[in-house]
Order: C-alpha cells, then structure tokens, then sequence
C-alpha cells in the first residue's frame, strides 16, 4: 500500500488507541467521542455498501498488506496497528483484522408518517440489535429510543444489528412527548390481551403504516405509552409460555404487519 495514506502506530499509550479503547469497550463512549467503531469484515462491508464513508480505517500490521483496495481506499486515513495491539482493543471473542471509525450521524428529526418501532427501555444490547434488524427486513425504516433503551451506537447493539443500522432512521433518547409527532396510529403488545395476530373472528388487518412500542424486558410497555396505543395486540401461544422474548415478539409483529395490512 502507498505510504502516503496510513500511518504506524507502534506504542500501547497512543492517545488515539486509548480512545479507540474506549469506543470499543463502553457503551457511551461515542456520546463523548462523536464516533463509533466496527469492527470486523461483515460490518465493514454492509456500511460500504449503503455508500457511508468511514472517517478512519484501522488495520492489524499483517493483514494491511492483503486489505485491497476496498478497505484500503474506503477512508482518507488509515491507522496501522501491532497484531497484539489490535487484539487488545477487539471487542470479538475472535478479534477480526480490522474495523473502521465513523462520524456519529447527526440528529435526526422524527418523521410523523414513516413506519416505525418505539423502543421503551428495551436494555439488553442483544435484543436492540436483534429488533433494528427486524424492522430494517420488514420495513420499519424509523427506530425511536426512548430514553432508558441501549445505546443505539454502541459496540454490542451494532454487533447485533449486523449492518441494519445502515439503513435506518435512527432516533435516540426521545421523550413520551416526542411521540405527540407521529402521525400514524401506535400498536402495543401484549401477552394476553388485545385482538389476536393469527386470522380469526376479531382480525381485522394491521394498520398500515403504523408505530409497534416495544417494552422493557420484564416491565414491558409503561402504562403512559400504551395509553397512547391505537391498537392492543396479541401473540397466541399455544405452547402455554407467560410470554416471549422481546426480540422474538418483535420478530413476529413486524412481519405480521408487513404482511397482514390494510391501509389506513
């Protein structure tokens, strides 16, 4: 590779892999920084993909060589790092051999008529990037955090999303009253109540387009939100469980709404 486009970094007290440290391993990190990091081939790729541009690259000293033009030109600067080094900032059980820095996007507004998931102090990162990747497959282009729900950009949410942040819109740290925007009718949730998501006597179509809140793990939808709902679903469970993982339920509403719509 040309040596005019990266730059070797040899020392472990680096400022620029202290910080690195950071976006790597807290989940905040960004907030602080104003930028994220990937890590990893899949990733990497999705985010070039979908034409974003990475603000830094940074490679193990041993696989630059092999990177090719892709990597190697898909940032104005390039950061060089020792094996171990590299390995020491890896958030993967198995560290890959090289990830990117990104701009923290700016803020975005909220659309009132775009098909969305409201996430209510969902906070396993886990089931966050689970659920960014089901609305991004089934359509629901807007993501609006509430305040209390995982870190949208950090490392552990982004890992689950495998690239579906790329093509959303994304929405941190909303309050309840951001919500007075949408102009599409909200569905919520529940295990026991509400009209059924499997054709019968009470099914009616979905709205389409429409906003599904999504609940804290044990806690659920907060009251003040589901007074807000238009609709009240149901998933039936013959299996006789309480209820489902929110990443599930998530999984199952979406389609079903992609599916089984009629228009408002």
């Amino acid at each position: 590779m040309s040596s005019s486009n990266y730059q070797e970094v040899t020392s472990r007290d680096n400022a620029f892999l202290k910080d690195l440290r950071r976006l790597s391993a807290e989940s905040t990190a960004y907030r602080k920084q104003g930028r994220f990091w990937v890590e990893g081939d899949h990733l990497c790729r999705a985010a070039l993909a979908r034409g974003k541009k990475p603000a830094l690259g940074v490679f193990k000293a041993s696989f630059w060589p092999l990177a090719g033009e892709q990597y190697a030109q898909a940032a104005t600067k390039n950061i060089v790092i020792k094996d171990a080094l590299f390995d020491e900032i890896s958030g993967l059980e198995s560290p890959a051999s090289m990830g990117f820095v990104f701009d923290l996007p700016p803020a975005l507004a909220l659309e009132p008529r775009m098909p969305s998931v409201i996430l209510d102090r969902v906070q396993d990162a886990g089931n966050v990037g689970s659920i960014l990747r089901s609305a991004s497959a089934f359509g629901f282009k807007q993501i609006i955090a509430l305040k209390g729900t995982a870190a949208l950009w950090s490392p552990k949410v982004l890992r689950a999303g495998m690239g579906a942040h790329w093509g959303l819109h994304l929405i941190e740290g909303a309050q309840l009253d951001d919500l007075a925007t949408l102009n599409v009718p909200i569905v919520v949730t529940s295990s026991h109540h509400g009209v059924s998501l499997n054709y019968g006597s009470d099914y009616a179509g979905l709205p389409n387009p429409c906003a599904w809140a999504l609940g804290h793990e044990g806690q659920g939808v907060r009251p003040e939100l589901e007074a807000l709902a238009q609709w009240q679903v149901r998933i039936d469970q013959p299996g006789g469980e309480e209820s489902l993982n929110v990443a599930a339920a998530a999984a199952i509403c979406l389609h079903a709404s992609s599916v089984k719509t009629r228009p408002l």
